[in-house]
């Protein structure tokens, strides 16, 4: 048993040693913000999944954009807001903090248990996503999703079961790789927008009868506000910060507003980038059944992120697959902010 114990939970820290095993910022960033961060690869999709209820021309899918701008502008009342609460609170303890301090122990709880739900159904949703950026790009393993996903919680759960600290050693490379790959694709995508030269391959593009006939013959506000809540995906997980603020090192909120900047910027840069350049390509989402002319079936189609980046980099090419693989290991690293934010 003592072996056991060990292997899974690691050496013992010493009371005394606690401090110095805290998240430099840096560490911080992919351990904390990597569920909001990863939210970029599937947010875009939601929004335009929403519009293609109306139509799949270009008048209505450029909604998309704006929507975006929105949201962008509502991911910076949400950044601003948990400074200030980092700042009050930094004990941490997030929402469940701040609700039962002001507002009584029943408000409290049920903020924790909202969170509760949040970030199991976040560890779900990434895994899932994530596992759909691999089969976009390695067809052979279309089939084998589960396998994976599980594969993944599993490696997550002992990672933390390790501490905080060493998971984010093992995570800020793959963290940073994702933000640098996802900043050279969009301005790669912007730099071939202003030479005229965006345009998604033809042979990649859903056939125009594979998608659903239209459910609403005119755009209504109801769509569009479905589209915005829908595009709202890319505002999970910012709570997290909040909410390990104590892993943080002294000073432990002033740190933690800093790294909520940093986030509120990355994402808010990289969620109108994508969002603008599946745009400019006239990038449709997707139906079941359909990959780029494949047809390989219901298990294996192209996500929105994948044909922004074979539109911009090529099918096949090894940038393309940096954006892929990079992609799914950041909607994993989301899983672990989960793991690393509620316990605290």
């Amino acid at each position: 048993m003592p072996l056991i114990r060990r292997l899974l939970f690691g050496t013992p820290i010493a009371t005394s040693e606690e401090r110095r095993h805290r998240l430099s910022n840096l560490l911080a960033l992919p351990v904390f913000a990597s569920d909001a961060l990863s939210s970029t690869a599937y947010a875009t999709e939601e929004i335009l999944l929403a519009l293609v209820l109306v139509s799949v021309s270009p008048a209505v899918l450029g909604l998309s954009l704006p929507i975006a701008l929105a949201i962008s502008a509502l991911i910076a009342i949400v950044v601003i807001s948990y400074r200030q609460t980092v700042r009050a609170y930094p004990q941490g303890g997030g929402a469940y903090s701040v609700a039962s301090d002001n507002l009584g122990q029943l408000a409290g709880l049920t903020a924790a248990a909202a969170l509760l739900i949040d970030y199991v159904l976040t560890v779900a949703v990434s895994v899932a996503a994530g596992v759909a950026a691999v089969t976009s790009a390695f067809p052979a393993l279309a089939g084998r999703q589960v396998e994976l996903a599980i594969g993944v919680v599993w490696f997550m759960t002992l990672a933390n079961l390790r501490g905080v600290r060493e998971s984010g050693a093992i995570f800020a490379i793959p963290a940073y790789v994702f933000i640098a790959a996802m900043t050279l694709l969009v301005l790669v995508g912007l730099t071939k927008v202003m030479a005229g030269t965006l345009a998604i391959p033809p042979q990649y593009q859903p056939p125009p009868d594979a998608h659903p006939q239209p459910l609403a013959g005119v755009l209504t506000p109801f769509i569009v506000m479905r589209a915005f809540s829908s595009g709202c995906a890319a505002l999970t997980g910012i709570e997290a910060v909040s909410n390990g603020v104590t892993a943080f090192r002294p000073p432990e909120g002033q740190n933690a507003a800093r790294v909520l900047a940093w986030l509120g910027a990355i994402l808010s840069f990289l969620f109108v980038g994508i969002t603008f350049l599946a745009q400019a390509a006239h990038i449709v989402p997707f139906p079941a059944g359909e990959v780029g002319g494949h047809g390989v079936g219901d298990a294996h189609r192209h996500t929105v992120v994948s044909q922004v980046a074979l539109t911009v980099f090529g099918y096949g090419t090894p940038l393309y697959y940096l954006v892929q693989a990079s992609t799914a290991v950041v909607l994993a690293l989301a899983a672990n902010a989960a793991f690393a934010g509620f316990p605290r």
